[in-house]
Formats: structure tokens, C-alpha cells, sequence
């Protein structure tokens, strides 16, 4: 009998808004829907009630084991703002993953807020550098998933409709915020190499 975490595994496999089926050959694209969740649960990580982004990808990262666990089977970690060059610009990808099932490269951008309609065109942009520049012969197609925190499904689908890249968008669930007065307490890590740099000065 399924307990209640395979219960929830199940329930969110394959419930991401996409359109893998128009930009991937049918057996990957199966897949794909089945492989991408929504929402995701990252309860695993705790943040102060105005995270940022980037505290968003520090705790996902500080935490790749669980995170890779949410993920499911077959995702690879590569590395987190990963630069990829667009013509002159040197530009940096939130998560990059390699899927061991699909054979592709998987760009993850993560939003800490509600989805845009311009979000998926910088995604879109990724995918396609990530295409040109490191996707071997035997590779399939690299797709791409944001993970936000709100979404508005109708939205969403019309965003989809209009870009010619893979992608699917989920939501996730944060349920340890912590309070704003909480973060103030703690020291920052420029206080904790300040004071240890002082010690060292004081020891010698």
C-alpha cells in the first residue's frame, strides 16, 4: 500500500504546464511530462519571508542531496549560474542539469515571485546557447523548467504557445519562513571572516 510521500510524489508527476509536445519528438516528450513535476516541495530549506532569488538558489544548492530527492530519478547536477555566452554578452544560468533518461541537458530558472510572460524568453534563450554551444550529436534536445512561486495557469499557456523551446513551468511550496528579525540576528559571512581575521591578528 502507498504511504502518504509516494501518494505525493504521484500527485505532482507530470501536472507541469508545457509544451513538450510540440517541440519534441513524441518519445521524449512523454517523458518529459511525466518526469516534471508541480508544484514542488522544498520544505526542506528555510528562508526569511522577503527571500531573494539568489537566497533561494543558495538554499537549493546548499541542500543539492534533498534537492536532487525532489528532482526525481535521473537528474544530474552540473553547477548553479553557469555562464553561457550570447554573442557579446556573457550571461548566467540559474541551475544547469543533465537528465540521465532523457539524454538532455535540463536548464532550470528559478523565480521567487509570480510568473512573467517575459520569463520564458530569457529561458528560451538559454536553451537555445545551450543547444549551439554544449549539446553533443547523441544528446537530445535540452529543455527547459521554471520553478516560480506563483503562476497564472492561462498565462502561462499563451506564453508557451508563442516560444519555439521546450519548456515547463511549475510552482513550489515553501512552508519554513522565518522572520525578517530572525535573519537580523544571525551574523552575515562578512562577520564571520572579519572576526576570524581578527583573531588570527590577535593570535599573532
Amino acid at each position: 500500500m502507498m504511504n502518504f510521500l509516494e501518494a505525493d510524489l504521484y500527485s505532482a508527476q507530470g501536472k507541469s504546464l508545457n509544451n513538450f509536445s510540440r517541440h519534441l519528438p513524441e518519445v521524449q516528450s512523454d517523458l518529459a511530462r511525466e518526469i516534471i513535476k508541480d508544484p514542488y516541495n522544498f520544505d526542506f530549506i528555510a528562508l526569511t519571508e522577503s527571500y531573494k532569488e539568489k537566497e533561494l538558489e543558495d538554499a537549493l544548492t546548499a541542500n543539492i542531496t534533498k534537492f536532487l530527492l525532489e528532482l526525481g530519478q535521473g537528474f544530474a547536477y552540473i553547477g548553479r549560474q553557469v555562464p553561457i555566452k550570447t554573442g557579446n554578452k556573457e550571461r548566467f544560468i540559474d541551475l544547469l542539469f543533465y537528465h540521465t533518461e532523457l539524454h538532455c541537458y535540463v536548464v532550470i530558472e528559478l523565480k521567487a515571485g509570480e510568473f512573467e510572460a517575459e520569463h520564458v524568453g530569457k529561458l528560451g534563450l538559454y536553451i537555445s546557447a545551450i543547444n549551439h554551444q554544449r549539446k553533443k550529436e547523441m544528446d537530445n534536445p535540452t529543455i527547459g523548467l521554471m520553478i516560480c512561486k506563483t503562476k497564472d495557469n492561462v498565462e502561462v499557456q499563451y506564453s508557451l504557445e508563442i516560444i519555439n523551446q521546450p519548456i515547463g513551468v511549475s510552482e513550489y511550496r515553501l512552508s519554513k519562513l522565518l522572520p525578517e528579525s530572525y535573519k537580523s540576528a544571525l551574523p552575515s559571512i562578512e562577520d564571520i571572516e572579519k572576526r576570524l581575521k581578527n583573531e588570527i591578528c590577535e593570535d599573532e
